[in-house]
């Protein structure tokens, strides 16, 4: 079992007129992994520890570099339509789920849409409902390694903060560039919120829901938990101290337990 959360392999799969790239690894019931919005950070220690009892399905979002965007997705909603389609078409419905940041926006808003295709749902520092209090940050007016270096409390007390993106080679800065850009593209305007997520998540009453925060984020502030957790009555809260938008790497001990024991 070991060996099969080391290896993963990539597949392409034709949905809704796009070649999807799929990133697979591990063994076990399904899981869904919705990256954030600087794209797939490559497969790092968190995601061989879940790949012990889970087989990770990792989508490469249409748009985001390595997977071409079809014309007809222009918003955040409109993915998470794109994604239903996949997920029903694969048969993997009821299928646990995780999203990070721009990945939680869109897990989410495909929750508001259907409750019923995921049968857990963890959601670490999602964007997508503007925060009572604080500011999303305008990583617009970041260089793309500004914005990853923004994405932990310290990066120096990070380990494997220099894995990310193969230590943002050339390669790995072109596409977190092309990444930005269709972020921008989907979620400029209104800034990464979808002013009417908040009243749609009413609906997500009975779907087991953990909400992930790193107390010192400083992409979604911790601020938006509260909103998310008004939102979805019945979720779980975790807020990690010492932790910025990272858990999965700044805490990676105590967050793989945590997930680990919400999806049993």
């Amino acid at each position: 079992m070991a060996d099969e959360a080391r290896e993963w392999r990539s597949e392409s799969v034709r949905v809704a007129g796009c070649d999807l790239t799929v990133i697979k690894g591990g063994a076990g019931k399904p899981l869904l992994v919705l990256h954030d919005e600087l794209g797939f950070p490559g497969w790092l220690k968190w995601n061989a520890a879940l790949a012990e009892s889970r087989t990770l399905v990792i989508p490469m979002h249409p748009g985001y570099g390595v997977t071409a965007a079809p014309e007809w997705i222009r918003n955040i909603r409109d993915l998470a339509g794109f994604y239903s389609i996949f997920v029903r078409e694969q048969k993997l419905a009821p299928l646990d789920v995780i999203g990070f940041s721009l990945g939680g926006w869109i897990a989410a808003e495909m929750a508001a849409a259907n409750p019923d295709q995921f049968s857990h749902m963890v959601l670490v520092a999602p964007a997508g409902i503007k925060p009572a209090e604080g500011e999303i940050a305008d990583f617009f007016q970041m260089m793309a390694p500004d914005q990853l270096r923004a994405t932990v409390r310290e990066p120096a007390d990070t380990p494997e903060f220099a894995q990310l993106f193969g230590g943002i080679g050339p390669q790995a800065f072109s596409l977190m560039e092309e990444a930005r850009a269709q972020t921008a593209r989907l979620a400029w305007q209104p800034f990464m919120h979808n002013p009417s997520l908040g009243h749609l998540l009413e609906v997500v009453d009975s779907l087991p829901t953990l909400l992930v925060w790193g107390k010192q984020d400083g992409i979604v502030p911790v601020s938006a938990a509260n909103d998310y957790k008004c939102a979805i009555k019945n979720a779980e809260l975790v807020i990690f101290e010492n932790c910025g938008h990272r858990p999965e790497i700044e805490v990676r001990e105590q967050f793989i337990r945590r997930t680990r024991d919400f999806l049993g």
